[in-house]
C-alpha cells in the first residue's frame, strides 16, 4: 500500500497535490511519502514480531537524510556499504549498536571510522578484509565483532546484475572455505566472530531461494557450534521484491516471515534483516514534465525533462516503472508510445511500447516505484544537475535536498594552467 492516490482526478501524495509541488519546486523532482515509508517499515517489523529481529534498513536503496530520519524514529537500524553512508546514519543519530557494515571493498579509512563509531557488526567478505580489519582494530586498541558473509551458491532468479548469491558473483565467501576462515578469525586477537551473514540478491519474487539459502547456512551454523564458535547473530540480508507492475506478485512480508520463522526455530540467534527496496521502493515517485511530442515512422515519443541520469533503472536493468498522468483525463484515447528523456543515448527511456493516455506538451507525468535506487543511482551525465528530493508529511511538504545547479557542478572543476 502507498499514499499516492487520485482525488478528483488529481494525483496526490498523501494530502498534497503533486501539481502544486511542481509549481513551487519545478520539474523534475523526486517525491517521497513519509506515511508510506513508515507503513512499509511497520508491516515488515510486524511480520517478524514473534522473534523481535534487528531490522537494518539498507541505506543504499535510498540514502536521503529525511528518509533515514523517518526510519530511525521508527526504531530502524541501518545496513551500510560505505563510509559516506556511515556519515549519513551518524547524522540522523543512529546508534552504532544498530549498524552493520557490508560490502566487498571497504577501505582502511572506512574500517577505522566504523571501528571508532562502535558499530554492531562488520560483514566480512574475504580473507584479505579479515586480516586488514584485525590489524586496524589492533592499532586502535579495539576488538571488532564480525560475521563472515557466506555465498551459498543459490540462484535468486532475479536480474543478473542484482544477483549476489551465486558462485560466480563477487560477493561473500564460498561455503566450502567458510569453516577454515572462521577458525582463523577465532584465533585472531582483535576480531571476534559472533555472526553469520548471507545475502543472495535483490528484487526476489518468491520465498524459495531465501529458504534454500537459509537451509545451507544452518548446516554451517551447526558446524560452527561444534567448533565452539559462539554465533549470536544470523544476518539474512534483504532482497524481498516489490510489484513494479500489476502482474508481479512478490511475497507479502507476512509470507516471507512465515517461510523463514519455521526454519529459524530453535537456533537461538538474533536475526538481522536488511530490507531496502520493500521499504522505500513504492514510497517514492519521479515527477517530470512533457517537453515535446514526436511522431516517428513507427511510434510516438513522449519526451520529458527527466532522463536516465535522473532514473537509470530502465536503461540499466530494462526495468519496468508505471507511468501515471498527474492530472487524469478521461476524454482522451490511449496511444502506444515511448516515454524518453533528453539524454543523447538510445537507452534513455522510462517506458517503451507502452499504452498510455495521450499526453500534451507541458503536462506532468509521474514515474512510479522510484523510491529505491532512483536518486541514489542518479548522475550528472550530460552536465545535468540532479533533481531535488521532496518529502511529504500529511498536508505539508519540504524540499529535503535542493536542486543542484550547473554553477555548483562547474565550481568543482578547474583549468589545467
Amino acid at each position: 500500500m502507498d499514499h499516492f492516490r487520485y482525488q478528483e482526478n488529481r494525483l496526490y501524495c498523501e494530502q498534497v497535490p503533486l501539481d502544486r509541488i511542481a509549481e513551487e519546486v519545478g520539474t523534475p523532482f523526486y517525491c517521497y511519502s513519509e506515511a508510506t515509508l513508515e507503513h512499509h517499515f511497520d508491516v515488515f517489523r510486524k511480520a517478524f514480531a514473534a522473534i523481535d529481529p534487528l531490522i537494518c534498513y539498507s541505506v543504499k536503496a535510498n540514502s536521503s537524510l529525511a528518509v533515514l530520519d523517518a526510519l530511525a524514529r521508527r526504531g530502524s537500524g541501518f545496513d551500510i556499504v560505505s563510509g559516506g553512508e556511515l556519515e549519513r546514519v551518524k547524522r540522523v543519530g543512529a546508534s552504532g549498536r544498530k549498524v552493520v557494515f557490508s560490502g566487498v571493498g571497504k577501505t582502511s579509512a572506512e574500517l577505522r571510522a566504523a571501528l571508532d563509531y562502535g558499530i554492531l557488526l562488520f560483514n566480512v567478505e574475504s580473507q584479505a578484509e579479515l586480516t586488514r580489519l584485525n590489524a586496524l582494530a589492533g592499532q586502535m586498541g579495539k576488538k571488532a565483532a564480525i560475521a563472515l558473509r557466506i555465498n551459498p551458491d543459490v540462484n535468486p532468479v532475479t536480474h543478473p546484475y542484482i544477483s549476489t548469491g551465486l558462485a560466480r558473483n563477487k560477493f561473500g565467501i564460498p561455503t566450502a572455505r567458510a569453516l577454515a576462515l572462521y577458525r582463523q578469525a577465532a584465533a585472531m586477537e582483535h576480531v571476534t566472530p559472533v555472526g553469520l551473514d548471507c545475502h543472495i540478491g535483490s528484487q526476489l519474487t518468491s520465498v524459495e531461494p531465501f529458504v534454500e539459502a537459509l537451509r545451507r547456512i544452518k548446516e554451517l551454523l551447526a558446524l560452527l557450534r561444534r567448533e565452539k564458535i559462539a554465533i549470536q547473530y544470523l544476518d539474512l540480508g534483504g532482497g524481498l521484491g516489490i510489484p513494479y507492475e500489476a502482474q508481479q506478485t512478490p511475497p507479502h512480508p507476512d509470507r516471507y516471515a512465515q517461510a523463514l520463522l519455521g526454519e529459524l526455530e530453535g537456533l537461538d540467534v538474533t536475526l538481522i534483516l536488511e530490507p531496502g527496496r520493500v521499504i522505500a521502493g513504492n514510497a517514492g515517485i519521479l515527477v517530470c514534465r512533457v517537453e515535446y511530442l514526436k511522431d516517428g515512422e513507427t511510434k510516438r515519443f513522449i519526451i520529458t525533462d527527466a532522463g536516465m541520469n535522473d532514473l537509470i533503472r530502465p536503461a540499466l536493468y530494462d526495468a519496468y516503472h508505471g507511468i501515471l498522468p498527474v492530472m487524469r483525463r478521461f476524454d482522451r484515447e490511449e496511444v502506444m508510445a515511448d516515454v524518453v528523456g533528453p539524454i543523447c543515448e538510445t537507452g534513455d527511456f522510462f517506458a517503451r511500447d507502452r499504452m498510455l493516455p495521450e499526453f500534451r506538451e507541458g503536462e506532468l507525468l509521474a514515474v512510479r516505484s522510484a523510491g529505491a535506487y532512483g536518486f541514489t543511482m542518479s548522475s550528472n551525465y550530460n552536465t545535468r544537475p540532479r533533481p531535488p528530493e521532496v518529502m511529504v508529511r500529511k498536508d505539508r511538504f519540504a524540499v529535503v535536498r535542493a536542486r543542484e545547479t550547473i554553477r555548483q557542478l562547474l565550481d568543482q572543476e578547474t583549468l589545467f594552467s
